[in-house]
């Protein structure tokens, strides 16, 4: 039976038919969402608006830290249906929707200390005759609204990302998750209410079309603006934002791996299939374009065709499956066209390749496509990795460096000349030496480059933008 989500706007009313949800794999009607057209949006804004300019009610420290450790003991309580929900909605294996899970409740935590340990600076002064008698420092305070864009394809982790630090800096929020994947969100922020945050400070908005969707972003009232989703859907809204308004956007990668002549393929193999091929492929630092020394080029593509074969795809709950759905059958037919037409163009298919229902493709591995050919040089978002051959590592690094994308590489070696070397050489914001390139733990740096993205990432660095930093000087013939 499906469940019905109602607005968690504060005197909003439901307009126009409801968001209706579906599950990838087979589906499966999950829910209804209600939906509010601009007056609808324009109520969430007035409200957060007032909220932020009330100061003297502005959430407390201590209030804070109270609202998220309650909501960090409840999200484990209700780990199990939490995770269930993502997976029956986002597609993503039950193993790894757990993973998910521990990451987000591990990410309350991390915004905790982010309270816990921030703290402003003492600006010299008494320098020069200008400066005499004076003191000053600085403190944070809330940057003001803050509101949030979703993507589908970390439903719990991505809302923790984007919201909890919103919170854990005191700033009123308004988020909008994936309509693909609303369940969790709703979820989610129904326990930061039970938690104590009151529900004005938190609100979550489903549209009823892009135009008001884009005239949120685009308010004056936004002092913060958070994206997860497409470049081509991230800089457009960038382009339409208010003067003043800050922003951080997260687009995809097509990340490069080098795999040098000395790379251990037995530890390579696992980690480039996992990074490849997990959640179908969906992933913004997903493996995709693999170069790998022309004399073991075959190898690595035999070798992760056959580990791509040995992973079970299908439904995301079971306890078996490696590899769930894509999130849209439209989708898996763009993936499955790409992959036809590198093969047209001289790709050798390795394995995979052929669609295994409306909603699942196999772990597909592709050697030596046409450089311009989609799988490589555009995203592909789905469970394919390419395999290039190279003689020299500079070229390797020439062509993992040639397209308008920069976020996560990786390089595979035991020479600490050759890792310090693609380190340097490579265009990425994080290079990763002998893992895959969806290596991420919540705190570090997590920064699309170039057409990838705009700002920083991870919980801290959220936190950071979500603030400013305020200075008082203070003068005194006693200083």
């Amino acid at each position: 039976m499906s469940k019905h989500y109602s607005l968690m706007v504060p005197g909003a009313d439901t307009v126009g038919p409801p968001l209706r949800v579906f599950a990838p794999y087979d589906g499966e009607l999950l829910a209804e969402v209600d939906t509010v057209d601009w007056q609808g949006a324009d109520t969430a804004l007035n409200t957060a608006q007032q909220l932020f300019e009330d100061r003297a009610n502005w959430l407390t420290a201590e209030q804070r830290i109270q609202i998220l450790q309650t909501t960090a003991d409840l999200m484990g309580r209700e780990a199990t249906r939490l995770t269930d929900i993502a997976t029956r909605e986002g597609g993503k294996p039950l193993i790894d929707s757990r993973v998910e899970m521990a990451r987000a409740i591990d990410g309350i935590n991390l915004c905790i200390q982010c309270i816990r340990t921030t703290h402003g600076s003492e600006i010299p002064m008494g320098l020069n005759a200008a400066s005499m008698n004076r003191l000053a420092f600085t403190q944070h305070e809330p940057i003001g609204v803050v509101v949030a864009f979703s993507a589908f394809n970390h439903p719990i982790n991505l809302i923790v990302h984007q919201i909890a630090p919103a919170i854990a800096a005191g700033c009123p929020v308004i988020v909008k998750p994936a309509n693909d994947t609303p369940m969790s969100c709703y979820e989610l922020i129904q326990l930061f209410h039970e938690a104590g945050l009151p529900p004005q400070w938190c609100q979550v908005i489903s549209t009823t079309g892009h135009d008001v969707s884009e005239a949120l972003a685009s308010d004056p009232r936004v002092g913060f603006f958070s994206f997860i989703g497409s470049a081509e859907v991230g800089w457009m809204l960038r382009s339409k934002l208010a003067p003043g308004t800050r922003c951080a956007l997260e687009h995809g990668g097509i990340a490069p791996v080098v795999l040098a002549e000395d790379a251990d393929l037995d530890v390579a193999i696992p980690l480039l299939a996992k990074g490849g091929f997990y959640h179908a492929g969906q992933v913004c630092i997903s493996v995709q374009r693999v170069f790998a020394h022309s004399s073991i080029a075959h190898e690595v593509a035999t070798a992760l065709a056959s580990a791509g074969a040995d992973m079970s795809v299908g439904d995301p709950s079971l306890e078996s499956t490696d590899i769930g759905p894509m999130i849209r059958h439209q989708e898996l037919e763009r993936v499955h066209q790409s992959v036809v037409e590198a093969v047209n163009n001289g790709a050798i298919i390795m394995g995979g390749g052929e669609k295994i229902s409306a909603s699942c493709y196999p772990p597909t591995v592709l050697l030596d496509p046409p450089a311009d050919a989609d799988v490589s040089c555009t995203e592909v978002f789905g469970p394919v990795i390419c395999v290039y051959s190279f003689d020299d590592i500079d070229d390797a690094i020439r062509r993992a460096n040639s397209l308008d994308f920069a976020f996560q590489a990786a390089v595979f070696t035991h020479n600490i000349d050759t890792a310090l070397h693609a380190y340097r050489q490579l265009a990425a914001s994080t290079v990763v030496v002998n893992d895959h390139t969806a290596f991420r733990v919540d705190w570090m740096p997590f920064a699309g480059l170039r057409h990838s993205g705009h700002g920083t990432g991870g919980i801290p660095h959220t936190f950071a933008d979500m603030q400013i930093e305020k200075m008082l000087v203070i003068k005194s013939p006693s200083l």
